[in-house]
């Protein structure tokens, strides 16, 4: 049984089954009593936990993350260290990965759910990318789909803060080494940028059903990432529209300066291609091949297009292709008779004479120099040292013989002071006569400290106060009406008290005064000024405030909020709201609309002409074999509200006249 299931955590979480394992953490159902609702407690695996400085990183990067607030974010409630606990409190998420989803629908999605997955996927990057906070590690596992069709962007486990960090092909990046950026397999400076292009290998993988890049292992994956292109969306599904292919192509751009300088930009283009499928955003997509390598930095290498008049074609066999000009060398014919040189018989007199000179070289310096190299060697025992005192072997020199005894590193340590530690060469080892000093390793004694004051400290200057005196820490919480929330209440030992490096300082921490809890009423349909009077008469915060257009609520009031109605909040919670604009103006323009219409194919075992004609124009014409088709999907366009009828032909012949509503 899992050692945490049926434990109490800062006397609040009580952990009730394991629902997720993951390579940093282990994730629990788990239940808050003081808030009686279901939560998420992600704890930090034992053996990452040992390392103090990727329990600081996880910490502060955690906190980091609890300030985001998004609804396409999963909310991190509270963040929780102790001595040998790491732990992050998350919002409970009733569905399923994004990668399951896709599984479930066999890998491929309808471009329009692929395009309502990824939009929301892209607000959220906006949300984190504005609060200078880049995610490292979008796929689709990292995504939740909820039963409404909603998603959630999880797991800013490995988030950093943007400060202009660089990222390396760790063990950790090669676990998501399918849809990381070509800077982070190369161990380059990376920013947001780097999350849209993981964003664009998660929508190239929604619609079109495959990885962009596969290979035998994660480097071979990771290389082509900084070497390669994919084909493109359409090459292996012309139905994909060519707007989304431009999106998709343009945010997975290998050049950081060529993808969406931002979500936001992303987010405008996807809504455009929302509006309007058919839309063209006149991308060149050779802009967006991979960067030229130095001149120097190559071998003489063919242009793609002189290898294919060679009869050879790129290798797609795993679904990339050689970027242009890079990776297939090959010597032109007057460079191989440069190599080969002049006459093969002047080669052979010149290798002749060099090597009778180095011969005679040889011959020379190991009759003068060397001749007594392979003389047998004299060695001498090496005195052990250890657990001697350092002053009485420097005067013992019946001891040291021959030595010399030489002072290296003075440490901390719990033997007394001046104990030989180490010492180089070993004891008891055999050394030549080359050797004539020992460096040893000195006890300097233990080191004791005095505890320090940290009444009313804010928490985090506890942290790295008692880190620099070496000193372990526990933390448990309680509330105070006078303590500051996240400040020191109470400390053991006491200050000034004379303590050892490593010993374990238990810090109480005030969560403030108690705070009462209430169901977040409904301010729908208010006006923006009545909705921010009683954010502030409940004692809440008013948090981020976003103007939308809606066709059902009048300009200036509220159409949406985070807290929703009825959720359970305490005071002091932050209010997101969403207020009216009105009516799109865009919506009221007549605007035209696509369809998809399926025609059925008669049975006739064999091939067939199929022409579709509309308002006297040929939308569709193909030869089909029946014995392989059922049906052909025909994608017509007219004005919104307007009723069209279509003339099927088989083999020139009418067969149906069907019509078609396009309605929005």
């Amino acid at each position: 049984m899992d050692q945490y299931i049926g434990k109490l955590l800062d006397n609040r979480y009580e952990i009730l089954e394991v629902i997720g394992t993951g390579g940093m953490a282990r994730v629990y159902k788990a239940r808050c009593h003081r808030l009686n609702r279901l939560v998420a407690v992600k704890i930090l695996r034992e053996d990452l936990a040992q390392d103090a400085e990727f329990r600081r990183r996880f910490h502060d990067e955690s906190q980091a993350v609890a300030m985001l607030s998004h609804p396409n974010i999963v909310a991190v409630y509270d963040v929780s260290r102790s001595s040998e606990l790491e732990y992050i409190v998350m919002e409970l998420i009733d569905g399923i990965t994004l990668k399951q989803y896709m599984q479930k629908k066999g890998n491929k999605l309808n471009w329009r759910e692929a395009l309502h997955f990824i939009t929301q996927i892209v607000k959220a990057l906006g949300h984190a990318h504005s609060r200078g906070i880049i995610h490292r590690d979008i796929k689709p596992h990292n995504v939740m789909v909820l039963r409404d069709g909603s998603v959630k962007v999880a797991d800013f486990g490995i988030a950093r803060v943007a400060s202009g960090g660089h990222s390396t092909l760790t063990q950790e990046a090669l676990g998501s080494v399918h849809y990381i950026s070509p800077e982070q397999a190369r161990g380059s400076h990376i920013d947001a940028r780097s999350d849209l292009y993981s964003a664009g290998v998660v929508l190239y993988e929604m619609i079109t059903g495959r990885l962009p890049f596969e290979g035998d292992t994660p480097v071979s994956v990771a290389i082509q990432h900084i070497n390669s292109i994919p084909l493109s969306p359409r090459e292996i599904d012309p139905s994909i529209p060519e707007a989304l292919e431009e999106i998709t192509m343009r945010a997975m751009a290998p050049n950081p300066d060529n993808r969406y300088s931002s979500a936001d930009e992303m987010l405008a283009d996807l809504e455009e291609f929302r509006k309007n499928p058919n839309i063209n955003f006149d991308y060149d997509l050779n802009e967006f091949l991979p960067e030229e390598e130095p001149d120097e930095d190559k071998t003489r290498i063919r242009p793609a297009a002189h290898i294919h008049a060679a009869g050879e074609t790129p290798d797609r066999s795993r679904g990339a292709r050689p970027s242009a000009g890079r990776h297939v060398q090959r010597y032109e014919p007057e460079e191989e008779e440069e190599r080969r040189g002049g006459s093969p018989w002047v080669i052979v007199a010149c290798v002749a004479a060099v090597l009778l000179f180095v011969v005679g070289v040889f011959y020379f310096l190991f009759h003068t120099f060397f001749s007594g190299i392979f003389a047998p060697m004299e060695t001498y025992p090496v005195p052990d040292l250890l657990g001697k005192s350092y002053e009485q072997v420097q005067q013992d020199t019946d001891l040291l013989g021959r030595f010399t005894l030489v002072l290296g590193e003075t440490v901390e340590d719990d033997a007394e002071a001046g104990t030989i530690l180490k010492q180089d060469p070993a004891g008891g080892s055999n050394v030549g006569g080359s050797v004539t000093k020992i460096t040893v390793t000195v006890s300097g004694g233990p080191n004791v400290v005095h505890m320090p004051d940290l009444y009313n400290k804010e928490y985090r200057d506890a942290f790295i106060t008692l880190d620099k005196l070496k000193l372990k820490y526990s933390t448990s919480y309680e509330n105070h009406e006078e303590i500051a929330a996240n400040h020191v209440i109470s400390f053991t030992p006491l200050a000034d008290t004379p303590v050892a490096p490593g010993t374990e300082v238990q810090l109480v921490i005030s969560l403030g005064p108690e705070k009462k809890t209430f169901p977040m009423p409904s301010l729908l349909n208010q006006t923006l000024e009545k909705a921010l009077s009683d954010i502030r008469t409940l004692n809440l915060e008013q948090g981020a405030v976003d103007e939308v257009y809606d066709d059902t609520v009048e300009a200036g009031k509220v159409v949406g909020q985070y807290p929703v109605p009825t959720t359970e909040v305490e005071e002091g919670t932050k209010v997101n709201l969403q207020v009216s604009k009105g009516p799109d103006p865009s919506s009221q323009q007549p605007q035209n609309v696509t369809k998809i219409v399926d025609i059925a194919l008669p049975d006739s075992g064999g091939p067939v002409n199929v022409q579709v004609m509309m308002d006297g124009q040929v939308v569709y014409a193909k030869d089909v074999d029946t014995a392989m088709e059922l049906y052909v999907s025909v994608t017509v366009t007219a004005p919104a509200g307007e009723t069209k009828t279509l003339s099927v032909y088989f083999d020139g012949v009418l067969a149906s006249s069907p019509t078609v509503e396009f309605t929005p």
